[in-house]
Protein backbone atom coordinates (compact mmCIF):
# COMPACT_ATOMS: atom_id res chain seq x y z
CA UNK A 1 0.00 0.00 0.00
CA UNK A 2 1.27 3.37 -1.05
CA UNK A 3 0.33 7.41 -0.05
CA UNK A 4 1.53 10.57 -1.18
CA UNK A 5 1.85 13.21 1.35
CA UNK A 6 1.91 16.55 0.06
CA UNK A 7 3.09 19.15 2.23
CA UNK A 8 5.05 16.18 4.24
CA UNK A 9 7.41 18.87 5.60
CA UNK A 10 5.19 20.09 7.65
CA UNK A 11 3.47 19.89 11.40
CA UNK A 12 0.89 17.58 9.79
CA UNK A 13 2.98 15.53 7.29
CA UNK A 14 5.42 14.38 10.13
CA UNK A 15 2.85 12.93 12.12
CA UNK A 16 0.64 11.49 9.49
CA UNK A 17 3.82 9.91 7.97
CA UNK A 18 4.82 8.03 11.05
CA UNK A 19 1.01 7.54 11.21
CA UNK A 20 0.74 5.46 7.89
CA UNK A 21 4.43 3.90 8.46
CA UNK A 22 3.49 2.10 11.63
CA UNK A 23 0.39 0.73 9.43
CA UNK A 24 2.95 -0.45 7.06
CA UNK A 25 1.99 1.62 4.29
CA UNK A 26 5.04 3.26 1.68
CA UNK A 27 4.75 7.03 2.14
CA UNK A 28 6.60 9.23 -0.53
CA UNK A 29 6.64 12.40 1.07
CA UNK A 30 6.63 15.64 -0.96
CA UNK A 31 7.58 19.25 -0.03
CA UNK A 32 9.19 22.33 -1.56
CA UNK A 33 12.23 21.98 1.14
CA UNK A 34 13.53 19.42 3.89
CA UNK A 35 13.60 15.86 3.73
CA UNK A 36 11.98 13.57 1.05
CA UNK A 37 10.88 14.11 -2.73
CA UNK A 38 11.19 17.66 -3.70
CA UNK A 39 8.28 19.39 -5.67
CA UNK A 40 5.82 21.75 -5.91
CA UNK A 41 2.11 20.63 -5.95
CA UNK A 42 1.55 24.06 -7.77
CA UNK A 43 3.09 22.42 -11.05
CA UNK A 44 1.09 20.36 -12.84
CA UNK A 45 3.54 18.53 -14.78
CA UNK A 46 5.22 17.76 -11.22
CA UNK A 47 2.26 16.31 -9.94
CA UNK A 48 0.57 14.64 -13.30
CA UNK A 49 3.53 12.65 -13.79
CA UNK A 50 4.03 11.76 -10.04
CA UNK A 51 0.43 10.22 -9.93
CA UNK A 52 0.50 8.69 -12.89
CA UNK A 53 4.07 6.87 -12.10
CA UNK A 54 2.82 5.44 -8.24
CA UNK A 55 -1.03 5.44 -8.48
CA UNK A 56 -1.00 5.37 -4.48
CA UNK A 57 -4.24 4.17 -2.74
CA UNK A 58 -4.06 7.84 -0.59
CA UNK A 59 -3.31 11.28 -1.79
CA UNK A 60 -3.00 13.99 1.64
CA UNK A 61 -2.74 17.85 0.72
CA UNK A 62 -1.47 19.28 3.31
CA UNK A 63 0.70 21.84 1.66
CA UNK A 64 -0.30 25.55 2.51
CA UNK A 65 1.41 28.50 4.00
CA UNK A 66 -1.33 28.64 6.67
CA UNK A 67 -1.71 32.35 7.15
CA UNK A 68 -4.46 34.75 6.43
CA UNK A 69 -2.23 38.14 5.17
CA UNK A 70 -3.17 39.77 2.08
CA UNK A 71 0.68 39.23 0.94
CA UNK A 72 0.32 35.67 0.50
CA UNK A 73 -2.79 35.60 -1.53
CA UNK A 74 -1.02 33.97 -4.45
CA UNK A 75 1.42 31.60 -2.28
CA UNK A 76 -2.17 30.55 -1.12
CA UNK A 77 -4.16 30.52 -4.07
CA UNK A 78 -1.27 28.16 -5.83
CA UNK A 79 -0.70 25.54 -3.37
CA UNK A 80 -4.09 25.24 -2.24
CA UNK A 81 -6.34 26.27 -4.79
CA UNK A 82 -4.63 24.77 -7.83
CA UNK A 83 -2.33 22.19 -6.12
CA UNK A 84 -5.85 20.43 -5.52
CA UNK A 85 -6.93 20.99 -9.05
CA UNK A 86 -3.36 19.59 -10.32
CA UNK A 87 -3.90 16.63 -7.67
CA UNK A 88 -7.62 15.76 -8.38
CA UNK A 89 -7.16 16.33 -12.43
CA UNK A 90 -4.22 14.31 -12.31
CA UNK A 91 -6.17 11.62 -10.42
CA UNK A 92 -9.11 11.44 -13.04
CA UNK A 93 -6.56 10.63 -15.61
CA UNK A 94 -4.48 8.37 -14.33
CA UNK A 95 -5.44 6.92 -10.75
CA UNK A 96 -9.28 7.22 -10.43
CA UNK A 97 -9.15 4.85 -7.12
CA UNK A 98 -7.14 6.99 -5.28
CA UNK A 99 -8.52 8.33 -1.93
CA UNK A 100 -7.84 12.36 -2.00
CA UNK A 101 -7.73 13.75 1.59
CA UNK A 102 -8.05 17.58 0.83
CA UNK A 103 -7.22 19.99 4.29
CA UNK A 104 -9.58 21.99 5.06
CA UNK A 105 -9.78 25.15 7.98
CA UNK A 106 -11.58 26.18 10.73
CA UNK A 107 -10.88 29.59 9.08
CA UNK A 108 -13.19 29.42 6.01
CA UNK A 109 -16.42 28.75 8.28
CA UNK A 110 -18.93 31.55 9.23
CA UNK A 111 -18.04 32.31 12.78
CA UNK A 112 -20.68 33.63 15.59
CA UNK A 113 -19.04 32.49 18.56
CA UNK A 114 -20.80 28.80 18.24
CA UNK A 115 -19.81 25.26 18.20
CA UNK A 116 -18.44 25.08 14.10
CA UNK A 117 -19.71 21.82 12.34
CA UNK A 118 -20.28 20.81 8.48
CA UNK A 119 -23.23 22.68 8.21
CA UNK A 120 -22.02 25.98 9.00
CA UNK A 121 -21.54 28.27 6.08
CA UNK A 122 -18.61 29.24 4.70
CA UNK A 123 -17.65 32.89 4.68
CA UNK A 124 -14.96 33.72 2.42
CA UNK A 125 -13.72 36.62 4.84
CA UNK A 126 -9.74 36.38 3.77
CA UNK A 127 -7.42 35.12 1.08
CA UNK A 128 -6.52 32.26 2.73
CA UNK A 129 -10.22 31.05 3.35
CA UNK A 130 -10.79 31.69 -0.32
CA UNK A 131 -8.57 29.14 -1.51
CA UNK A 132 -9.40 26.83 1.21
CA UNK A 133 -13.36 27.08 0.04
CA UNK A 134 -12.47 26.93 -3.71
CA UNK A 135 -10.28 23.84 -2.85
CA UNK A 136 -13.70 22.27 -1.33
CA UNK A 137 -15.16 23.15 -3.95
CA UNK A 138 -13.06 21.73 -6.09
CA UNK A 139 -12.88 18.28 -4.28
CA UNK A 140 -16.70 17.97 -4.25
CA UNK A 141 -17.10 18.51 -8.45
CA UNK A 142 -14.47 15.58 -8.44
CA UNK A 143 -16.40 13.58 -6.07
CA UNK A 144 -19.25 14.04 -8.59
CA UNK A 145 -17.38 12.42 -11.18
CA UNK A 146 -16.94 9.62 -9.28
CA UNK A 147 -13.73 9.84 -7.26
CA UNK A 148 -12.91 9.20 -3.42
CA UNK A 149 -12.34 13.03 -2.04
CA UNK A 150 -12.41 13.74 1.37
CA UNK A 151 -12.16 16.83 3.42
CA UNK A 152 -10.96 17.69 6.79
CA UNK A 153 -11.76 20.67 8.24
CA UNK A 154 -8.84 21.48 10.86
CA UNK A 155 -9.10 23.52 14.01
CA UNK A 156 -6.14 24.79 16.34
CA UNK A 157 -3.97 21.80 16.76
CA UNK A 158 -0.16 21.68 17.79
CA UNK A 159 3.07 20.16 18.64
CA UNK A 160 6.74 20.14 19.18
CA UNK A 161 6.66 20.55 15.71
CA UNK A 162 4.99 23.65 15.60
CA UNK A 163 7.02 26.58 14.00
CA UNK A 164 7.97 29.00 16.13
CA UNK A 165 6.04 32.12 14.44
CA UNK A 166 2.92 30.43 15.56
CA UNK A 167 1.72 31.88 18.96
CA UNK A 168 1.03 28.44 21.11
CA UNK A 169 4.47 27.53 20.41
CA UNK A 170 6.48 31.09 21.11
CA UNK A 171 4.91 30.51 23.81
CA UNK A 172 5.85 27.82 25.39
CA UNK A 173 9.62 28.40 24.40
CA UNK A 174 9.54 31.51 25.87
CA UNK A 175 8.14 29.35 29.09
CA UNK A 176 11.26 27.23 28.55
CA UNK A 177 13.84 29.80 28.53
CA UNK A 178 12.18 31.41 30.94
CA UNK A 179 12.12 34.88 28.77
CA UNK A 180 9.47 37.78 28.85
CA UNK A 181 6.84 38.08 26.40
CA UNK A 182 3.80 40.25 25.25
CA UNK A 183 0.94 38.51 23.90
CA UNK A 184 -1.76 39.90 21.90
CA UNK A 185 -5.56 39.33 23.42
CA UNK A 186 -5.33 36.30 25.90
CA UNK A 187 -9.00 36.31 26.72
CA UNK A 188 -9.52 34.65 23.10
CA UNK A 189 -10.75 31.10 23.30
CA UNK A 190 -9.60 28.29 20.69
CA UNK A 191 -8.74 24.64 20.77
CA UNK A 192 -5.77 23.39 22.02
CA UNK A 193 -5.35 19.34 20.27
CA UNK A 194 -2.28 17.53 19.66
CA UNK A 195 -1.03 17.18 16.49
CA UNK A 196 -0.74 13.55 16.34
CA UNK A 197 -4.43 12.85 17.42
CA UNK A 198 -5.87 15.33 14.80
CA UNK A 199 -3.73 13.28 11.79
CA UNK A 200 -5.20 9.88 13.54
CA UNK A 201 -8.67 11.58 12.74
CA UNK A 202 -7.80 12.49 8.79
CA UNK A 203 -6.97 8.40 8.65
CA UNK A 204 -10.40 7.37 10.46
CA UNK A 205 -12.18 9.73 7.96
CA UNK A 206 -10.38 8.80 4.81
CA UNK A 207 -11.33 4.55 5.90
CA UNK A 208 -14.89 5.79 5.13
CA UNK A 209 -17.38 5.00 2.28
CA UNK A 210 -19.86 7.12 3.13
CA UNK A 211 -18.56 9.77 4.85
CA UNK A 212 -16.57 12.36 2.87
CA UNK A 213 -16.52 15.61 5.06
CA UNK A 214 -16.04 16.40 8.54
CA UNK A 215 -14.98 18.79 11.19
CA UNK A 216 -11.69 17.57 13.07
CA UNK A 217 -11.30 19.20 16.39
CA UNK A 218 -11.75 18.27 19.92
CA UNK A 219 -14.94 20.43 20.71
CA UNK A 220 -12.79 21.36 24.05
CA UNK A 221 -12.00 25.04 24.18
CA UNK A 222 -9.56 26.95 26.68
CA UNK A 223 -8.24 30.54 26.59
CA UNK A 224 -5.28 31.74 25.51
CA UNK A 225 -3.96 32.57 28.84
CA UNK A 226 -5.28 28.97 30.22
CA UNK A 227 -2.38 27.81 27.72
CA UNK A 228 -0.04 30.30 28.87
CA UNK A 229 -0.65 29.16 32.61
CA UNK A 230 -0.30 25.83 31.54
CA UNK A 231 3.15 26.46 30.03
CA UNK A 232 4.50 28.30 32.57
CA UNK A 233 3.00 26.12 35.67
CA UNK A 234 4.98 23.05 33.39
CA UNK A 235 8.66 25.07 34.29
CA UNK A 236 7.92 26.30 37.54
CA UNK A 237 7.25 29.54 37.01
CA UNK A 238 4.17 32.28 37.64
CA UNK A 239 3.22 33.31 34.35
CA UNK A 240 2.13 37.08 35.42
CA UNK A 241 6.00 37.45 36.06
CA UNK A 242 6.78 36.85 32.22
CA UNK A 243 3.95 37.99 30.29
CA UNK A 244 2.30 41.23 29.20
CA UNK A 245 -0.24 41.78 27.12
CA UNK A 246 0.16 44.36 24.00
CA UNK A 247 -1.84 47.14 23.76
CA UNK A 248 -4.47 48.25 20.49
CA UNK A 249 -4.08 44.79 19.90
CA UNK A 250 -7.56 42.97 17.86
CA UNK A 251 -8.34 39.57 17.74
CA UNK A 252 -9.46 37.76 14.85
CA UNK A 253 -11.87 36.32 16.51
CA UNK A 254 -13.30 35.67 20.29
CA UNK A 255 -13.66 31.88 20.63
CA UNK A 256 -13.01 29.40 17.69
CA UNK A 257 -14.31 25.87 18.44
CA UNK A 258 -15.53 22.81 16.94
CA UNK A 259 -18.97 20.80 17.36
CA UNK A 260 -16.49 17.06 16.26
CA UNK A 261 -19.75 14.71 16.63
CA UNK A 262 -19.46 13.66 13.17
CA UNK A 263 -15.68 12.53 13.66
CA UNK A 264 -16.36 10.90 16.60
CA UNK A 265 -19.09 8.76 15.62
CA UNK A 266 -16.75 7.55 13.74
CA UNK A 267 -14.50 6.17 16.68
CA UNK A 268 -11.82 9.01 17.10
CA UNK A 269 -11.34 10.40 20.05
CA UNK A 270 -8.98 13.07 21.21
CA UNK A 271 -7.21 12.41 24.76
CA UNK A 272 -4.33 14.88 24.97
CA UNK A 273 -5.02 17.57 27.79
CA UNK A 274 -4.36 20.85 27.73
CA UNK A 275 -1.53 20.78 29.96
CA UNK A 276 -0.12 17.18 28.47
CA UNK A 277 0.21 19.25 25.44
CA UNK A 278 2.00 22.14 27.03
CA UNK A 279 4.54 19.71 28.79
CA UNK A 280 4.89 17.84 25.56
CA UNK A 281 5.78 21.03 24.04
CA UNK A 282 8.33 22.04 26.36
CA UNK A 283 9.55 18.64 27.14
CA UNK A 284 10.36 17.70 23.58
CA UNK A 285 12.48 20.60 22.29
CA UNK A 286 12.15 23.81 20.12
Amino acid sequence: MKAIIFGANGQDGYYLTRLLENQKVEVIGVSRGGGGLIGDVSDRVFVEDLIRTEKPEYIFHLAANSTMRHEVLFENHASISTGTLNILEAVRLHSPNSKVFLSGSAMQFQNDGEPIDENTPFAALNPYAVSRIQSVYAGRYFRSLGLPVYVGYFFNHDSPRRTPRHVNKLIANAAKRGEKIAIGDWTVRKEFTFAGETVAAVWTLVKQADVFEAVIGSGRVHSIEEWIEACYSTVGKDWRQYVSQRENYTAEYRVLVSNPALIKSLGWEPRTSIDELARMMIDEGE
